[in-house]
């Protein structure tokens, strides 16, 4: 009876420290000092920080181009709603779809720069994490709204970005794009937490 009473001792331990286990915050559970969403998000960030999401995500009166962003070409502005200028709007050159001839981007949908509020040159991962948790810097979404953002044709369309007008290839972010929303889907559901 003795040895019963023992094995059941011991087996209900082991199965208290199981269940403590599996039922502890995700959180407070740690990767190298840092929560499964902030590394989530660290992921994420090396693809908003990459010259195709910054172009457009500028704190400037104009959008960018190329790796290296230099202005755009023909000092197309910004224009009061984000569209371009009176006058000469994004859609004048920007189509729906890549245009192999000229090297003009293209999406199918409105191609557009983010709004100023919305612009990324210069901050930390960190500070990108919180403007994008921020409504007053992510157009008012929720998060989940942040989300059906990065599934739009314009966020896809940075990796499926064309050529350039000399013919060359752009670069494309450097995370696979499934593997990005599943990163952006994590950081958001497992509590938005920011890098330190």
């Amino acid at each position: 009876m003795t040895g019963h009473r023992l094995a059941l001792g011991a087996l209900v331990g082991v199965t208290i420290a199981a269940v403590s286990a599996l039922v502890q915050p995700l959180s407070s559970q740690t990767n190298g000092g840092s929560t499964a969403s902030a590394d989530a998000f660290a992921t994420v960030a090396r693809v908003m920080t990459s010259p195709r999401c910054q172009n457009c995500h500028t704190l400037t009166d104009y959008p960018r181009q190329g790796d290296d962003r230099h202005r755009h070409l023909f000092r197309v502005a910004r224009g009061p709603a984000d569209h371009g200028a009176a006058g000469l709007p994004c859609s004048s050159c920007h189509g729906k779809s890549n245009n192999a001839a000229s090297g003009v981007p293209g999406a199918d949908e409105n191609w557009r720069l983010a709004p100023l509020s919305m612009g990324w040159d210069g901050l930390s991962t960190n500070e990108l994490c919180e403007h994008l948790k921020d409504p007053r810097h992510n157009g008012n979404r929720t998060g989940d709204q942040v989300i059906n953002h990065l599934r739009s044709a314009l966020v896809r369309w940075a990796w499926s970005p064309g050529t350039d007008r000399t013919g060359q290839a752009r670069t494309t972010p450097p995370i696979p794009y499934e593997e990005f929303v599943m990163d952006a889907e994590t950081w958001m559901r497992s509590g938005a937490e920011c890098p330190k």
